[in-house]
């Protein structure tokens, strides 16, 4: 049995970017970082996932609302045209398969784009939800819900479900 963060303890740079750059979707930034705290406390947030998980989380709330509206749009719609054209990450095609994102009909994948379009023209990013688990009539139930909030909610909401999306992917490591 492989312990991860004996593995991770011994990572050179590159590698240590490379496991953790993904975590965040497309933000590298954020591995980046982390690695620079661990060469300068090396023993205070690498004894458990959760911390790391912790350290992440603050890496990203400390950023500018810049930085992380960026960080919000590299996320790709659900169900939406990257998915289509194959253009997601491995994370992100498994969590939509996941919960079957992948099996949409037609007039269901008409309905997501539409979604998809009305949510990202009110808010400047797309509709973020931590998926794994869920099914698509909650994926649904989450854009009716979500969608009349105003933007400061819906940004603070979208920043919460990126930060479990980032739990899920280190449970997964």
């Amino acid at each position: 049995m492989h312990d991860p963060l004996a593995v991770i303890s011994q990572m050179e740079e590159a590698d240590f970017i490379a496991c953790f750059s993904s975590i965040y979707e497309h933000s590298t930034w954020v591995a980046e970082e982390l690695w620079r705290q661990k060469v300068e406390h090396p023993s205070e947030y690498f004894d458990s996932i959760d911390k790391i998980k912790a350290t992440m989380a603050d890496i990203v709330e400390q950023s500018t609302d810049e930085q992380k509206l960026i960080l919000l749009r590299a996320h790709p719609d659900l169900a939406g045209k990257a998915a289509l054209a194959g253009e997601l990450t491995h994370a992100s095609t498994s969590e939509q398969a996941g919960a079957g994102l992948d099996q949409c009909s037609e007039k269901e994948l008409a309905y997501f784009l539409q979604l998809n379009d009305t949510y990202r023209e009110k808010f400047g990013f797309p509709f973020i939800m931590a998926v794994k688990g869920a099914t698509k009539d909650q994926i649904l139930t989450g854009f009716q819900a979500r969608t009349p909030n105003d933007w400061q909610t819906e940004f603070d909401r979208a920043m919460s479900e990126v930060h479990k999306i980032a739990g899920f992917r280190l449970a997964d490591l």
